[in-house]
């Protein structure tokens, strides 16, 4: 098939799955808008046939056209398959793909990845706030083993924290130069907006690589925050395909990060609850709606999902336009899933730094 008739066929799916998402956005009944997102994103399969488009936030939207990490790849596992977490934005799964390889390069045997997205993105049944648009993923700091995990190792396997227990800091016998220039090469390209580790890695960062000022471009891009030892998290730029995405602010324009935003986070303020006024009653989570979502989510809800989750994996045959055409229209709710368990709650002072 020539390029003109893959255009052709491109330009006439596009013009109906978007009528055909704007009519089945219009047609949802109020009783759906009023369910707890989570569930509605939480317990779609696959994602939408159409073209990969992000909408909103990190933290509040979601996406159209998401693709699949391959399960295996030469240089990368996928971790937790019963989550159905392993979907992003093309360019952020061709990113770790590019990771896995480059950091095979610096030494590294191979990625563990975790969570990435829902299908759709969307509030997840649990575990984050973010990883809503399919531009977020987060990777082991586990070395793959040299040996294909079966899916029971995959679900039941934990990641190993890279601190020495007690403390805030790096242990020296667990933590090597091998992490530390896998997080210098995920750090090193445009498209990263951010990533997020612990204070202990930035910290190990810095003695690492802060001393010299040319590495400020990369540097300033590892962000400390709560968790994060046990794996770190890449955040992608929003891409140019994608007009309804909103950005996050940028990183400071010049520091690497290594100054006294770094030092709070070694002291007791961003471990200490805020205290509570006495006979205050904790106040009860609202869980968002779909209604809190971009509009745009509506229709990404309902339109029509591929044929198979082969045809949406991003793999070295992956050919979206095929995927486009086998759109199958979506039929009856999907069976709830049941929440995995959730995060426990950590401490977060009025006036922590930009992260």
């Amino acid at each position: 098939m020539g390029v003109f008739a893959h255009s052709a066929i491109r330009a006439w799916l596009k013009s109906a799955l978007t009528g055909l998402t704007l009519l089945c956005g219009l047609g949802a009944a109020p009783a759906l808008a009023e369910q707890p997102a989570k569930q509605l994103f939480g317990n779609t399969p696959l994602p939408s046939a159409t073209e990969a488009r992000v909408h909103g936030f990190y933290s509040n939207g979601c996406i159209a056209g998401a693709v699949a990490i391959p399960v295996d790849g030469p240089n990368w596992q996928a971790m937790r398959l019963e989550r159905n977490r392993r979907w992003g934005h093309p360019d952020l799964i061709a990113l770790v793909q590019r990771l896995s390889q480059d950091a095979a390069t610096d030494g590294w045997p191979g990625l563990l990845v975790g969570d990435i997205s829902q299908p759709r993105g969307g509030p997840m049944l649990s575990g984050h706030a973010s990883h809503q648009i399919g531009l977020d993923a987060d990777i082991w700091l586990t070395k793959m083993p040299n040996r294909r995990l079966t899916q029971a190792e995959r679900a039941n396997t934990s990641a190993i924290s890279v601190l020495r227990q007690g403390t805030l800091y790096v242990d020296p016998a667990i933590w090597t130069a091998e992490h530390a220039k896998l997080l210098r090469r995920a750090a090193s390209y445009g498209q990263v907006e951010r990533l997020f580790v612990h204070p202990g890695i930035k910290r190990a960062m810095c003695d690492a690589f802060g001393a010299d000022r040319g590495n400020d471009r990369w540097m300033i891009k590892i962000r400390p925050y709560y968790g994060h030892h046990y794996h770190f998290h890449i955040r992608m730029k929003c891409p140019a395909d994608s007009p309804n995405c909103r950005p996050q602010d940028p990183v400071p324009a010049s520091g690497n990060g290594c100054d006294s935003s770094l030092d709070w986070w070694f002291t007791s303020e961003p471990w200490t609850p805020k205290p509570q006024a006495p006979g205050t009653k904790p106040r009860p989570r609202r869980e968002k709606t779909l209604a809190d979502l971009p509009g745009a989510c509506r229709g990404v809800l309902r339109a029509p999902r591929p044929a198979s989750e082969s045809l949406a994996t991003y793999s070295a045959s992956f050919d979206q336009v095929a995927m486009i055409a086998s759109a199958v229209p979506l039929t009856g709710a999907a069976p709830a899933r049941a929440a995995l368990p959730g995060l426990s709650r950590l401490p977060i002072p009025a006036n922590r730094p930009q992260q």
